[in-house]
């Protein structure tokens, strides 16, 4: 049964990377143009911050000009052609979200990185290194790619000040709402924790929602806690954006390098730590400001 079990995880990863091999030599072969812009993220209906976290979604000359960056690895042939022509084409605005120093993303940000080598226009917007590697939380993290390559950088890391661009989700309307306090503590589990039913059991005395659901109802529930605990990154970014106290449980780097932190904490040990959960005021200024800043940069760069 347990060589049922590797063989069944193996097979999927070797076909996958097969697939992005197939992808990577088409694009590399292919002539380079820069005839227009594609916003290339996750773009994964199922998880709101992934969703939400692409500059596409903010900014008119944008609009519907996007790309999932895990379309490199389609099972359909005719959607990995798409993909390619789509990649070959036009200039690349990368970002946002975890897809730096990820496993999922390293062969993708490789060829952009690549790209740019060939004369492709290519913008980091927003992304964030998201290492699961335990033993690197709270510490520097190196980037899987070199950020020279690249033709315009902003980054979600404060720890690189000099191309520091929070994500682009700050500019949504939503945070303009006002909301009133109907708890004390809200506990927003991530995608896969929601499914961890041990989990949810054990902290059902305590009033829980998901990234799973949607943005109104994610951030709803934010805006109505006084205090958020969670293990997602947009759950922790947001519920700063709104003056929330904030505890996070990491799952990778990417919760220790923002510029306000959270109190990084566990689902074993929070309620102790409650008390000494901080909260900001001002952040959702500056970071949309800084985002209008840099969006003046892109524009000017794509010359748009």
């Amino acid at each position: 049964m347990k060589i049922k079990k590797v063989l069944g995880t193996v097979f999927p990863v070797v076909d996958s990377d097969r697939r992005k091999s197939y992808a990577i030599k088409k694009i590399l072969n292919a002539p380079q143009y820069n005839k227009g812009v594609i916003n290339i993220h996750r773009h994964d209906i199922n998880n709101v911050g992934d969703y939400y976290c692409a500059p596409h979604l903010y900014f008119e000359a944008l609009q519907g000009k996007y790309l999932d960056i895990n379309g490199i690895r389609k099972v359909s042939l005719k959607d990995r052609k798409h993909w390619i022509d789509q990649v070959s084409h036009q200039s690349l605005i990368i970002g946002g979200g975890g897809l730096l120093n990820l496993r999922h993303f390293d062969a993708q940000m490789k060829l952009f990185e690549q790209l740019h080598v060939e004369g492709k226009k290519t913008i980091l917007w927003g992304p964030g290194h998201n290492d699961p590697n335990r033993a690197l939380f709270g510490k520097e993290v190196t980037y899987n790619v070199d950020l020279k390559r690249f033709g315009l950088v902003g980054v979600r890391d404060y720890s690189r000040k000099e191309h520091y661009v929070p994500c682009v989700s700050c500019l949504h309307e939503i945070f303009d709402q006002p909301y009133t306090e109907t708890r004390e503590v809200g506990v927003l589990f991530g995608k896969k924790s929601s499914k961890n039913e041990a989990l949810v059991k054990r902290l059902e005395n305590f009033e829980t929602s998901s990234n799973t659901t949607n943005l109104e109802e994610m951030v709803q529930f934010i805006g109505t806690s006084r205090t958020i605990v969670t293990d997602s990154y947009h759950a922790m970014y947001w519920a700063i954006l709104l003056n929330k106290k904030v505890l996070a449980v990491p799952t990778t780097t990417k919760f220790f390098d923002f510029k306000y932190p959270a109190l990084i904490t566990d689902y074993e040990n929070f309620e102790s730590a409650l008390k000494n959960a901080p909260s900001y005021t001002g952040v959702l200024e500056e970071c949309r400001e800084i985002n209008r800043i840099f969006a003046e940069k892109v524009f000017n760069y794509l010359n748009l």
